[in-house]
C-alpha cells in the first residue's frame, strides 16, 4: 500500500508542475478531510480521483486531464495484474497470449510475422494516453478495451489503437503494410480520428462485425417481410443498427389474393418488428436499435405517425422503434399552401396503375415523375384513396415529435437528386440516424425446390445497405494542420473495412462488394466555432462550413481516385454521377483543382460509390474530448451519469475566453443551424445526423416554420427534434 501511495504521491507533483494554474492546496485540504488512509488501494485510488474531478469547473477545466492521469495509474495496474504483463512492455507475447485466449483472432498471428509484430509494437506510445479526459478514458475503459472472460481489462488503449490499425491494413501489400499500419495508428492515437464503434470494439477479436448500421427494404409479400424481421434479428445479435423500409407494403384494408380488406397494414408487422429489436440484443450490450420509415402518401401514415406515442391503444403502440417519414417535395408544396393531400394504398397502385408510386421522384424542382404519378394516380377512377388536408399530416407529425423526438423528416426528392449512382437504382428511406443516402431495393424469392433431399431456395438479392463510418475530430486536426495526409489514411481505413468485414446477410455482403460505400464525418464543430471565437448565429460560421466541408470532400474525393488507380473503381462506377461528371457540375465551385480532379477521375475512377455522412458519433467524440458531430452542446458543465456515480465534464478547451461562444443547443436560433447544415450539405454526398433543438413552448407555426425552412434549404433530412421536455436516447450503433 505504502508503494502505491508513494506512485500517487509522486504523480500528483508531477501534475502540479504540469498545471501549476490549478488550486492544487485545495486539492490536497480535501484529500485530507477524506482519511484515506484508512481506505484500501483501491478506494484510495478512486477517492483521489474523485477528489481531482470535484474541483472541475469552468475557470479549471483542466482538472479532467489530472483526474485522467490518476485513473490512468489504477487502469495500468489492474490490466498489468490481470494479464500478468507490464504495461506496453511486450506486444508481441501480449498478442500470443490473448490470441491463445481466444480473445483475439488468431488471423493477426498468421498474417504478420514475429519481427513485423515487434516492429509494430515499438509504434506504442503510452504518453499518447494523456491525451484523453477523465471521460473519455472512462469511455474507452469501460466499453471499448478487451476484457477476459471474467470482465477483466486485459488491453490498453495504445494497444487497441494498434490492433484496430493492424486489423484494418492487414490484406494491404506487404511492401506498403507495415508504413500504412504505422499511419493508421498515427491516426488514432493522436485522436485525430475515432472509428465507427463496432470497429473500436470488434477490430481484431474473435467476435462481431465492423459496420455501425444497415438498411433494408421489405418486399410486399409474407415470405419478404419474414425474410426481413431474421435479417434485422441477424443484424442486431452482431451490434448493428437497422433503417428499414415499409413503404412497398399494402396498407390497412388492402386485398390478399384478390379478397379485399384482408390486409392488416404495416402496424403488425412493426409490432414484430419491435420484438425482434427488444428479444435480439446487441452483443449482450444492449436492445436493438431499428428505426422504419414510410412514405407521407401511404394509407397507413396515421397510424404510422401514432406508433409512439405514449397515450392511447397500447396494441397499436411500438415503443422500441424510432420512425422517420419520407416526404417529397409536393407534400411540402401542398403544406404550405394548405391544400389537400391523397392517402393511397401502394399495393393498389401496382395493381390498377402498373407502376410503384414509391419508385418515381421529382428530378428537378418543382417537376418531375413523382408528381406526374402522383396526379395520375389522383385522377384515377380505379383507385381508393383518402383526402385530408396536408396541414394535419404535419401537424400529427409535429405532435409525435414534441413527444417522442420522432419522426425523423427524409426530404426524398432532395436526397434522390443528389444520388450519384442514380443510374443503378434508388433512395428510399435512410438508416437509424439518418446520414445514410444509397441505393436500395427488396431481396425477393426466385424459387425454393427440393433436390436429393435438401430444400434450396434461391433468392435475387436487393441492394442491403452498409454504413461503413469514421469521423475526423475536427479541432485536433486542424490545429495539427494535417487534414489531407490524415484523410488519405481514414479512406483506405474504411474502404478496407469492406473488404475484412464479416457479414451473416448475404444481400449485405453484395451491396457492400458493389458500391463500396464509406461513410467519412466530422465531429468537433462547436469546440471547433468555440475555440476560433465564432459565435454559432453568424454568417462568419455559415461560411465556415462551406470552407471547411469543400476542403474535406475535396481530400475525401481525391483519397478514394487514389485508392482507385491502385486496385481499382467500384463496381457501379460507369454511368454514375462521379462518370459522367454530373455530379461536379453541380458544384459552384469551378476552380482549376476541381476541374483537374475530376479530369482525373474520368481516367481512374472512383474507388467508392458513396463517400460522406456526418454521424452523431456521441460516444466516440468522448473519448476524442471534443463535442459531438455537427451539434452545439446541452450545456457548458454537466454531469454524465453512471450506474453509481456522476462525472462532472465541462464542454472541451472551455476558459472565460471560449464560454461565451458555448452557447446551448436549446437557446440557439435554430435557422443559423439550418443555414450552417445547408452550407454543409452541399459538399457531402450523402447526408447529416442533424437535430433540431427547440423549447417546449415552441409553437406549431414555428416548428412548422422550421421543417419548411429546412426543406427550401435542401437539406436532406431532420434527425431528431429534441425539446428540452423529451428524454432522447441517442444512436450507439452510429457512434464514430
Amino acid at each position: 500500500m505504502l508503494k502505491t501511495i508513494n506512485r500517487i504521491t509522486e504523480l500528483t507533483n508531477e501534475l502540479a508542475n504540469q498545471y501549476p494554474s490549478l488550486s492544487w492546496d485545495h486539492f490536497h485540504e480535501r484529500l485530507k478531510n477524506k482519511n484515506i488512509e484508512l481506505a484500501s488501494i483501491h478506494n484510495i485510488s478512486d477517492q483521489i480521483v474523485m477528489t481531482a474531478l470535484d474541483q472541475l469547473t469552468a475557470e479549471e477545466s483542466d482538472w479532467t486531464f489530472v483526474a485522467a492521469r490518476l485513473f490512468l495509474t489504477q487502469l495500468y495496474t489492474n490490466v498489468e495484474n490481470s494479464r500478468r504483463m507490464k504495461a506496453y512492455d511486450d506486444f508481441h507475447s501480449l498478442l500470443v497470449y490473448l490470441t491463445e485466449k481466444k480473445l483475439y483472432s488468431d488471423q493477426l498471428m498468421s498474417l504478420y510475422s514475429s519481427d513485423e509484430i515487434r516492429t509494430l509494437g515499438n509504434q506504442l506510445n503510452s504518453e499518447k494516453d494523456h491525451l484523453f479526459t477523465y471521460i473519455g478514458l472512462k469511455t474507452i475503459a469501460d466499453r471499448y478495451l478487451c476484457k477476459d472472460h471474467d470482465g477483466n481489462i486485459v488491453e490498453l488503449p495504445q494497444e487497441r489503437f494498434l490492433i484496430i490499425a493492424m486489423t484494418l491494413m492487414m490484406n494491404e501489400k506487404k511492401d506498403q503494410r507495415l508504413e500504412l499500419v504505422k499511419e493508421a495508428y498515427w491516426a488514432l492515437s493522436n485522436l485525430y480520428m475515432t472509428v465507427a464503434t463496432p470497429t473500436l470494439a470488434n477490430a481484431g477479436k474473435t467476435h462481431g462485425q465492423l459496420s455501425s448500421c444497415f438498411i433494408d427494404t421489405v418486399d410486399d409479400s409474407l415470405r419478404g417481410i419474414f425474410d426481413s424481421n431474421t435479417d434485422a434479428a441477424t443484424v442486431s445479435k452482431n451490434g448493428g443498427g437497422l433503417g428499414i423500409y415499409l413503404g412497398k407494403v399494402r396498407a390497412k384494408g388492402s386485398s390478399i389474393k384478390g379478397f379485399k380488406g384482408n390486409s392488416s397494414g404495416v402496424l403488425p408487422w412493426m409490432k414484430q418488428l419491435n420484438n425482434t429489436a427488444v428479444s435480439v440484443d446487441q452483443l449482450g450490450q444492449r436492445q436493438g436499435a431499428i428505426a422504419v420509415y414510410l412514405d407521407v402518401w401511404h394509407k397507413d401514415i396515421f397510424s404510422f405517425l401514432d406508433a409512439k406515442l405514449n397515450n392511447g391503444d397500447e396494441r397499436q403502440r411500438t415503443h422500441d422503434l424510432f420512425t422517420g417519414v419520407c416526404l417529397p417535395d409536393l407534400f411540402m408544396e401542398k403544406v404550405e399552401s394548405r391544400e389537400d393531400w391523397y392517402l393511397f394504398d401502394p399495393h393498389e397502385v401496382r395493381e390498377v396503375m402498373g407502376f410503384s408510386l414509391e419508385d418515381y421522384y421529382d428530378e428537378e424542382k418543382g417537376s418531375g415523375s413523382f408528381r406526374e404519378k402522383y396526379e395520375a394516380c389522383v385522377l384515377s377512377n380505379e383507385l381508393t384513396y383518402e383526402k385530408v388536408p396536408a396541414i394535419d399530416i404535419m401537424k400529427r407529425i409535429m405532435i409525435s415529435q414534441l413527444e417522442t423526438g420522432t419522426p425523423y423528416m427524409f426530404y426524398r426528392d432532395n436526397v434522390n437528386r443528389a444520388n450519384p449512382n442514380k443510374h443503378q437504382g434508388m433512395v428510399y428511406a435512410s438508416n437509424l440516424c439518418t446520414e445514410i443516402m444509397q441505393n436500395m431495393s427488396a431481396t425477393t424469392v426466385i424459387e425454393e425446390t427440393i433436390d436429393n433431399g435438401e430444400i434450396i431456395t434461391r433468392k435475387k438479392p436487393g441492394d442491403y445497405v452498409v454504413c461503413n463510418l469514421s469521423s475526423i475530430a475536427l479541432v485536433r486536426t486542424l490545429k495539427a494542420n494535417v487534414l489531407e495526409r490524415l484523410i488519405n489514411i481514414q479512406v483506405r481505413m474504411l474502404d478496407n473495412v469492406i473488404d475484412i468485414n464479416s457479414l451473416d446477410v448475404p444481400q449485405a455482403h453484395l451491396t457492400n462488394n458493389r458500391y463500396r460505400a464509406i461513410g467519412l464525418g466530422t465531429f468537433g464543430w462547436h469546440h471547433l466555432l468555440a475555440i476560433n471565437n465564432i459565435k454559432w448565429e453568424s454568417d462568419e460560421a455559415v461560411a465556415y462550413a462551406d470552407e471547411l466541408y469543400e476542403e474535406i470532400e475535396y481530400y475525401t474525393i481525391k483519397a478514394s481516385m487514389k485508392i482507385a488507380k491502385e486496385k481499382g473503381a467500384y463496381s457501379y462506377f460507369k454511368g454514375s454521377d462521379w462518370e459522367n461528371g454530373t455530379y461536379f457540375e453541380r458544384k459552384h465551385d469551378k476552380s482549376d483543382r476541381w476541374k483537374g480532379l475530376q479530369e482525373e477521375i474520368k481516367v481512374h475512377g472512383l474507388r467508392n460509390g458513396y463517400l460522406m455522412a456526418v454521424a452523431p458519433n456521441s460516444s466516440t467524440s468522448i473519448i476524442a474530448g471534443s463535442t459531438a458531430s455537427i451539434d452545439p452542446i446541452f450545456n457548458k458543465e454537466y454531469a454524465e451519469e453512471k450506474k453509481n456515480y456522476k462525472i462532472p465534464v465541462t464542454a472541451p478547451d472551455l476558459s472565460p475566453e471560449t464560454t461565451w461562444y458555448y452557447k446551448p443547443a436549446h437557446l440557439i436560433d435554430q435557422e443559423w443551424s439550418i443555414k450552417q447544415n445547408a452550407a454543409r450539405q452541399k459538399h457531402i454526398d450523402q447526408s447529416v445526423s442533424f437535430n433540431l433543438y427547440v423549447q417546449n413552448t415552441i409553437k406549431a407555426k414555428e416548428l412548422l416554420h422550421l421543417h419548411l425552412t429546412a426543406w427550401s434549404h435542401e437539406l436532406k433530412t431532420t434527425y431528431y427534434v429534441r425539446s428540452t421536455s423529451s428524454n432522447l436516447e441517442d444512436c450507439e450503433s452510429c457512434s464514430s
